[in-house]
């Protein structure tokens, strides 16, 4: 299969491709709410005659070749987010306050013309390819759950891959990087319990609002005094709450705070450091506090070898310039990273800029995918797909 034959298979696929994306994207379904997404998927599976599987709204594909190989898993994540869609298309969100504002839609899409080109070329490739159509990827994290359900067995995965759009680079272009492209996320609940009493009375009580106060201004220069420079790392306080009245010391406050890390060593250095200075400045004003952790996901860190087929497969497929290399890890989580704990694999960007709207970043309203991106995202996880499968070389 030379570069030329797969990109015009693909191409060939470009309006089957747009009409199931925007199909997808006039109905964005929540985590674990994608039933209508998940019907969509196995109503096309079905046409392609793919065996598949489907538990609550996760669906895994199983394509055979000719003769047994290696298996090689491509994942898509399917759910949508809670944002008014702002973007004034034709085919805008039909659900008030839904939107596919980080490009699942596409990614369901792309895996879809993979199944297809796979579907007809069963006796063109040996082994196996599995198709993950995962969901509340924006939520509670659809992969440990498909991953516990044994999705990576039956046969057991060799390699895996995915993407993820990307507004800000242009399409015919790929981003990635080796070792951490994704920093891992914790939930920190923070309690403060001081002492009531009457505001004209500040002697009497212990002003949880003040030691609140400290507390905040002590994690956020945790990072600039703990965290070597060489490294990334963030927290954040998103919410404050306590009192009842101007004229009553508060003696409860509680607060919400985020915590990424470039790792998850880091992440819980930080974790131990956070309930340091909790108790330690409560301690001071004669209060206490409280810190409950929720870990989310972990961070999303590619296998070498499997960037190389990623690279090599881009550079073959859309010419030298076809990689970005990204400089860091970015501080936004992707629970892609889960399929990679146990198995190898890499996780890479694919170019999706709009020329003609204005820029607008993931997650936003006013987000525009240029499809231009879906039948080159296909041949290209086609393509990754054949070389990790060991049938396609570089320059093949």
């Amino acid at each position: 299969m030379d570069r030329e034959q797969l990109l015009d298979e693909c191409t060939v696929m470009t309006d089957w491709m747009v009409a199931v994306r925007r199909e997808l994207h006039q109905i964005p379904e929540l985590g674990n709410e994608e039933v209508k997404t998940a019907a969509r998927i196995e109503l096309e599976l079905g046409r392609l005659g793919i065996d598949y599987e489907r538990t609550d709204t996760a669906i895994v594909g199983l394509i055979r070749g000719e003769r047994p190989g290696r298996t090689v898993a491509l994942r898509a994540d399917i759910d949508a987010l809670p944002i008014r869609e702002q973007s004034g298309l034709p085919f805008a969100s039909t659900v008030d306050g839904r939107m596919h504002a980080c490009g699942h839609d596409a990614h369901t899409t792309i895996l879809l013309g993979a199944a297809r080109w796979f579907a007809e070329h069963r006796g063109d490739f040996d082994g196996a390819v599995k198709l993950l159509f995962q969901p509340a990827e924006e939520t509670v994290g659809g992969a440990e759950p498909m991953i516990a359900r044994g999705c990576m067995e039956n046969p057991r995965v060799d390699y895996v891959f995915g993407l993820h759009v990307m507004p800000y680079l242009p399409v015919g272009r790929i981003e990635t990087r080796y070792g951490t492209l994704n920093g891992c996320s914790t939930s920190l609940s923070i309690t403060i319990n001081g002492k009531g009493g009457h505001g004209a009375y500040p002697e009497t009580g212990i002003d949880a609002v003040l030691v609140a106060s400290h507390v905040v201004v002590a994690l956020n220069n945790l990072v600039s005094r703990a965290v070597s420079p060489l490294e990334s790392a963030v927290i954040t306080v998103g919410t404050i709450n306590g009192g009842i009245r101007a004229n009553i010391i508060a003696d409860r406050v509680t607060m919400s705070a985020t915590l990424r890390a470039v790792n998850d060593d880091l992440r819980d250095a930080l974790v131990d450091k956070v309930r340091r200075v909790v108790n330690g400045v409560t301690e001071a004003f004669g209060a206490t506090g409280e810190v409950d952790v929720s870990y989310g996901y972990v961070a999303l860190v590619n296998h070498a070898d499997a960037v190389d087929i990623v690279t090599e497969t881009a550079r073959d497929l859309l010419g030298p310039d076809g990689v970005v290399w990204k400089e860091s890890p970015s501080m936004g989580v992707e629970d892609f990273s889960f399929f990679l704990l146990d198995t190898p694999g890499a996780f890479y960007h694919l170019g999706c800029a709009s020329p003609d709207h204005e820029y607008a970043p993931l997650h936003s309203g006013r987000f525009v995918l240029n499809e231009a991106c879906l039948p080159i995202g296909a041949a290209m996880q086609v393509a990754v797909a054949l070389r990790a499968l060991g049938q396609q070389k570089e320059g093949s």
